[in-house]
């Protein structure tokens, strides 16, 4: 394997988010303040997804007080604690960018009739648990010298 490769792929988190364009997410991030750290929620729909390997981002919007935030995301990065689903949407593009010049109702996606909100995570790498290897006790055979009398009391 390429030097790189090998690099890039101890970075990678053993297993990411299954995230479609379109979804209403949660976004669990840690914020340092300081010498304190706390999680902060960010939730908004996924406008778009790009890139591959530990440069795969996620963009989520949402409107916070009237104006349009927009925070891109590195999938990846030990500072996204969680991805929680909220809603499937429908979503006809792989970018949502018509979505900037909605405001109300009209800046959600359609809900997916019947989809199950599952938080569904694609697996990169298998966790390598070490199982304890269980000592095989070997049967102890008694010998019995052939010269020995046993007598009964």
């Amino acid at each position: 394997m390429d030097i790189i490769k090998s690099l890039e792929h101890e970075q990678l988190k053993n297993s990411i988010p299954d995230l479609k364009v379109g979804n209403t997410v949660r976004v669990h991030v840690k914020i340092k303040e300081g010498n304190k750290e706390r999680i902060q929620v960010f939730e908004g729909i996924v406008i778009k997804k790009q890139g591959g390997g530990v440069n795969a981002t996620f963009t989520v919007r949402k409107i916070s007080y009237g104006v349009g935030v927009e925070k891109t995301f590195l999938i990846h990065s030990p500072l996204v604690e969680k991805v929680e689903l909220v809603r499937v949407g429908k979503a006809r593009r792989a970018k949502l960018y018509y979505l900037r010049e909605r405001t109300g109702k009209a800046s959600k996606t359609k809900e997916m009739v019947g989809a199950r909100i599952e938080n569904k995570e694609i697996v990169l790498k298998e966790d390598l648990v070490e199982e304890p290897v269980a000592e095989v006790e070997t049967p102890v055979t008694e010998t019995v010298a052939e010269n020995t009398e046993v007598t009964a009391e």
